[in-house]
Order: C-alpha cells, then structure tokens, then sequence
C-alpha cells in the first residue's frame, strides 16, 4: 500500500527560544518533506511570533532557528506567516506596520509575513492536516 502524500500547515505557539516547542515544530517539518509530503506553511501565534524577528542572535554555537525557517522557506516554498496581531504586541513590525504607525524601523525576518488570522483559517479549511505546536 503506498502512502498518498498529504498537505500540511503548522501552527507554532512556542517561542524561537526557551521552549522546545519551535525546534519540535521545524524538526517535524522536515521529517514530513522527507516522507514526500508538502508543506504548504508554518502559522506563528501567541509567543510563536518571536521565531519571525530579524534580531534573533544565538551564540555561535547554537542552532539558528530563524536562520532554519527562512532556509526551509526558500528551498521548498513554504510560506512562513506570522499572526499580525501577536507580533505587533510582540514588537515584531514589518516595513508596512512600521510605516503605518511611524516607527523608525523594522524587524520582521526575510521570508516571514505578517497575516492574519484568516490565513491559518484558510488553511484549516484547505490542507489535509494541521498540527500545533
């Protein structure tokens, strides 16, 4: 019996760093894409959000986890939307909202968008299966 690949979206609540939640989140992508299913994108919410700043900075000998997200992005076009709402009480603004609210720059990550929640709910109703983290 051959297994029929799947659509995914992931939910990610965890922060970048100090929890394991985010890590799990990227590892389980990756084992999914390596099983042959798509993975169409990756929802930040709640604290989740921090994994979309561009002022992460581990130490040289950490994983850079943002680094990671973008990376996967970029090879298997996977969108990467961070919820608007949560960042913006987070501090994680991109060029518009930094426009939209005169402040004097921005922080959002490449590859990273800021959506709204419409966007996660599109998703549930269109990908085989969503998994939260």
């Amino acid at each position: 019996m051959t297994e029929q690949p799947l659509t995914y979206t992931l939910l990610v609540n965890g922060s970048v760093y100090g929890s394991q939640s985010a890590r799990h989140a990227y590892q389980f992508a990756n084992a999914l894409i390596a099983r042959g299913h798509r993975l169409v994108s990756v929802f930040f919410y709640q604290d989740g959000v921090h994994n979309a700043s561009s002022l992460i900075l581990p130490a040289n000998d950490e994983f850079d986890l943002t680094q990671a997200w973008k990376d996967l992005a970029q090879q298997h076009g996977v969108r990467l939307e961070s919820c608007v709402a949560a960042s913006l009480r987070r501090g994680i603004v991109d060029s518009n909202e930094a426009k939209t609210h005169k402040l004097l720059a921005s922080n959002t990550a490449e590859s990273f968008e800021l959506a709204g929640l419409g966007g996660l709910a599109t998703a549930m109703l269109t990908q085989d299966r969503v998994v939260q983290f």
